[in-house]
């Protein structure tokens, strides 16, 4: 380890100077005895390409790695919030390192959780465990209404878009999707050649600016679309209708990030922030979006085609579902992201208040597509902090089929949450576009990292179904995650989240009470 070295580095300097000193050298030799040592180290550090860090700030760098060798004592003290408001320690982002470098993520002293803590969850193993080789890790995306379906992982890299993250973080993410058979979403920023040198699958989400398919004035271009979205590496395409890092507002590219490469592949001008508006003007109401689904579908030769919300109010979301039944037209997935999502730039107000929390949303969107009866047609992808196995694991026991995550992918890009991505100094090359910061991120050894902590999260998944006894995908269900709800009282996902019938909201005395205001106030001509 490089700060222990560091620390050995000292201690023989320093003994060499008391021996100089004994001597009575010159204080301008003990000085270079001092400083060659640091020299050396600093030449050292700016050459390796492992650390962004070292190689930006050498030698001061390695005091970030001295804080985070005593990690186990300090770090569990320092805490953010999961998914459901329940305490997270950093130390869950040591292991996204682990994982990423490939390295022992075992764990000595049992749990990091007090397991008799309101909120604490797990499930049930059984003695027959399943062999792990039985259990799928694709999901194929797709409905009837497609003609090129898509073999999804379980695990994919959520959207982020080129502008809020380097081109070198683009191109690191891309070669380890490439190399570990799974998805990259592009963000609502287009596609860059960034996403395209190495050839990784892409998902190509369409937000309210049409980046990469827009018109001069702002507007939605069809032959540009229909030109991107038939390329080889494009697998799918999500329009954005809203995300949980700030609901109901345009995504943000502060002016000092945009460079003219982006500024071009936006076609925006340079020199302001870009600032996407924040609704859709391709279409307004319900039965616009299915059409305007339906139209993506066919300009881009049939490959699947959803969107992605972050559910608000639900009257909203049950008329795209009384749409889905007048016209026939069904989306191939749904991506729900939840009022806990991060970003690089949002109204703080936005950020901690507005939008429903991932779990909360899911279940609702699962339920009312199993309500109307069809929910066997469309995928769900659950957008949230899904750092471990078990985080996707009660996601898919919710109703997601697979999971994207970004956090946990800037993570295994060397993301230390400085919190600087929209001020352009991001420490470690990740979310800038200062060409010095993010030239000292190696796509090479970053690629494989993510590469590596992707094939660790899907083995560890097939491990925690294997070891609960199911099946394959399809026996993952709601009772399978316990909660514990006071110190001696139990229950389970199946009796916290409603689990509706199929086809229920199709008979107006089927439809569950707390179910009914929002079904009557829900008009597919409206939001």
């Amino acid at each position: 380890m490089i700060v222990r070295e560091l620390f050995v580095g000292v201690a023989i300097v320093t003994c060499a100077l008391v021996v100089a000193l004994a001597q009575g050298w010159p204080a301008s030799l003990w000085l270079f005895v001092l400083i060659l040592p640091l020299i050396m180290l600093g030449t050292y550090d700016m050459l390796q390409r492992k650390h962004a860090i070292l190689k930006l700030y050498p030698v001061i760098g390695h005091l970030r790695y001295l804080f985070e060798s005593v990690r186990p004592e300090i770090q569990q003290y320092f805490v953010e919030s999961d998914t459901n408001g329940a305490p997270i320690s950093r130390e869950f982002r040591s292991l996204v390192y682990q994982r990423a470098k490939g390295a022992r993520d075992t764990r000595p002293f049992g749990t990091l959780f007090e397991v008799y803590r309101d909120g604490y969850e797990w499930i049930n193993h059984s003695l027959a465990p399943k062999a792990i080789d039985q259990i799928d890790s694709t999901v194929c995306f797709g409905g009837p209404q497609c003609s090129q379906p898509y073999d999804a992982s379980l695990l994919n890299i959520s959207a982020m878009s080129f502008g809020a993250l380097s081109q070198n973080a683009v191109m690191a993410l891309n070669k380890g999707a490439k190399a570990g058979g799974f998805a990259h979403n592009t963000g609502e920023g287009g596609i860059s050649p960034h996403h395209l040198k190495f050839g990784g699958d892409l998902i190509w989400q369409i937000g309210t600016g049409y980046f990469g398919c827009r018109t001069d004035s702002g507007e939605f271009d069809e032959a540009l679309f229909a030109k991107n979205a038939r390329g080889n590496t494009v697998k799918m395409i999500e329009i954005k209708l809203s995300q949980g890092a700030k609901p109901g507002h345009g995504g943000i590219l502060p002016a000092i990030k945009l460079t003219q490469e982006i500024a071009d592949i936006r076609h925006v001008p340079m020199g302001q922030d870009v600032v996407s508006p924040g609704a859709h003007t391709a279409f307004t109401t319900p039965l616009e979006l299915l059409q305007f689904v339906a139209r993506l579908r066919s300009l881009s030769a049939g490959k699947p085609v959803g969107f992605k919300l972050c559910v608000g109010k639900k009257c909203e979301f049950l008329a795209i579902c009384k749409a889905m039944l007048e016209t026939g037209i069904t989306p191939d997935f749904i991506t729900v992201d939840g009022g806990e999502g991060g970003t690089g730039a949002a109204p703080i107000e936005l950020t901690n208040s507005a939008g429903t929390p991932l779990r909360d949303g899911l279940s609702f969107v699962h339920n009312a597509l199993v309500g109307i009866g069809v929910r066997d047609q469309i995928r769900i992808v659950a957008s949230g902090k899904a750092l471990t196995a078990f985080h996707m694991l009660r996601l898919m026991a919710l109703g997601a089929d697979t999971i994207n995550s970004a956090r946990a992918m800037m993570f295994a890009l060397g993301c230390i949450q400085s919190r600087h991505c929209n001020e352009d100094t991001c420490p470690t090359g990740i979310a800038t576009q200062n060409a010095k910061r993010y030239q000292a991120l190696d796509v090479e050894d970053k690629s494989t990292r993510v590469a590596t902590y992707h094939a660790s999260m899907i083995k560890h998944l097939r491990e925690l179904i294997a070891v609960a006894g199911l099946n394959g995908l399809k026996d993952i269900g709601p009772s399978l995650i316990n909660r514990r709800i006071g110190s001696s009282d139990t229950t389970d996902y199946s009796e916290i989240y409603d689990t509706l019938g199929a086809g229920c909201l199709l008979s107006e005395q089927r439809i569950p009470p707390p179910w009914q205001k929002d079904w009557h106030q829900a008009h597919s001509s409206a939001w």
